[in-house]
């Protein structure tokens, strides 16, 4: 028999099994749709806390400020120290000049503050260095560089040309939803697997109540000298077909939630949209959740087939 018509034999009977065990066929798509449902969700639950955290980094860094009285060769002296650092990204220079004018535009409306600058009638701020580590881990090794360096800079009269050093704010926030990424993906993985295998339980069990619905078929199939890929592969298929609706199905009901709480992310989040992430990159999502039901359901069944008829 030519591999062409035993694939549309096979395919055809797969088709019309599934539509006789209309039940049972459902109840493995519904099962598996549950599955693919939560594997989609944690998904678009892991790039929104994987994109909060990028974000948060971003807005990390070291602040070093230095007295009024310190001269700008002292500055660029410590940035280029710093710019030869393994750890340091990036370092930038924030100019007395620049300060007051950032000190200015942030009070533009506190007019008791202005009037006090202006009575003083010279610039009460030094210059300053914002430090950028390459990862987050690394700060703490630049802080201590820096503290080493605020002993070591001093005027003639011994008094330290930095005069504070602004170590991170945001590292307690960074390290808490950093272990609150690293618990929910063990417990999303768990919950993965929990549910993958009760999915491939009841597939198995399906397929076995299909398999010994038909076992006088079966038999008279082996009696005439059918192969075993063609016994085998009607239930095969209605496994993958099965996996396959319900990775669309789980698909579908993914997109009212992204649309629901997209704009609550946005706004909680800062900028992040988690229904612009589910619907540009749904290709992708819809080929990964219809894959992974058609070989989980695929699995299932060559499982069930192979244990029941013991070929």
């Amino acid at each position: 028999m030519a591999f062409s018509t035993l694939l549309r034999r096979i395919l055809r009977s797969g088709f019309v099994n599934f539509l006789r065990n209309g039940f049972v066929s459902a109840a493995s798509v519904l099962v598996m749709t549950v599955t693919l449902f939560v594997m989609g969700g944690l998904m678009l639950l892991f790039v929104l806390l994987n994109t909060s955290l990028a974000m948060l980094k971003e807005k990390v860094d070291i602040n070093v400020y230095f007295t009024p009285e310190t001269p700008e060769e002292v500055v660029r002296s410590l940035q280029q120290a710093l710019q030869q650092q393994p750890e340091v990204k990036e370092v930038r220079y924030i100019s007395r000049d620049e300060a007051l004018r950032r000190f200015i535009a942030r009070h533009q409306d506190d007019a008791m503050t202005l009037q006090a600058l202006e009575e003083l009638g010279e610039n009460p701020l030094g210059a300053s260095l914002a430090i950028k580590a390459k990862e987050p881990s690394q700060y703490a090794q630049v802080a201590a560089f820096l503290k080493q360096q605020q002993e070591a800079l001093r005027s003639e009269e011994g008094k330290p040309f930095i005069d504070r050093i602004n170590y991170f704010q945001n590292k307690v926030a960074i390290d808490r939803l950093a272990r609150i990424i690293d618990a929910a993906e063990r417990f999303g993985v768990a919950a993965t697997l929990v549910l993958v295998l009760a999915s491939t339980m009841i597939i198995f069990t399906t397929i076995r109540l299909a398999i010994y619905g038909a076992r006088d078929e079966i038999a008279v199939m082996r009696l005439v000298g059918a192969s075993n890929a063609y016994i085998r592969g009607p239930f095969v298929f209605e496994g993958i077909l099965a996996g396959a609706l319900a990775g669309t199905f789980a698909m579908l009901l993914l997109w009212p939630i992204a649309y629901f709480i997209g704009l609550r992310t946005k706004e909680f989040f800062g900028g992040v949209d988690l229904f612009a992430f589910y619907t540009h990159y749904a290709g992708i999502l819809l080929l990964i959740l219809v894959g992974a039901g058609a070989l989980l359901g695929g699995i299932a069944s060559f499982l069930a087939v192979k244990r029941y008829l013991n070929v």
